[in-house]
């Protein structure tokens, strides 16, 4: 999975996170297949939630593939008694957050893509060589410039 230092990482980062964003009530980071990478979820049993997160994933990626919408990047549930937001971190994570009705869903969003993008760039830096995922072949290209061609001098 991902090594103590990176989990250190990362779960530093979420305490980062709630510290900018006063009404998360709680910030997890987990592998896509539910195993959690770091937790800071005070009064909620994490493994669970890091459960039903890899559940929602699966049908949420599978959804925006049915749909023609491309690959996934969050997910947002309102509750009664709040949101829980879900991003891509990476190519192998995801961060969950948990926050209170009151918040601003907009400051939610900026604030919880820029931390699934930094966290997903320490679990994809962590992970090992054979475990990537492949990226997509780029067709190849010419390195020559096009040529230009002038009008002739009409002197």
């Amino acid at each position: 999975m991902v090594p103590e230092a990176e989990a250190q990482d990362v779960l530093d980062e979420l305490h980062r996170l709630r510290a900018r964003v006063p009404l998360l009530t709680g910030a997890l980071a987990a592998s896509t297949d539910g195993l959690i990478v770091a937790q800071d979820t005070p009064g909620i049993e994490a493994e669970g939630v890091a459960a039903l997160t890899a559940a929602a994933l699966g049908v949420s990626i599978r959804m925006a593939d049915a749909t023609g919408r491309g690959g996934f990047r969050e997910l947002l549930i309102r509750g009664e008694k709040g949101y829980i937001a879900t991003y891509a971190a990476g190519s192998s994570a995801v961060l969950t957050l948990l926050a209170e009705d009151r918040i601003n869903v907009g400051r939610l969003h900026l604030e919880g893509r820029r931390a699934g993008a930094r966290i997903g760039e320490v679990v994809d830096a962590a992970q090992d060589p054979a475990d990537r995922p492949v990226p997509p072949r780029r067709p190849q290209q010419s390195g020559a410039l096009p040529r230009r061609t002038t009008p002739p001098d009409p002197t």
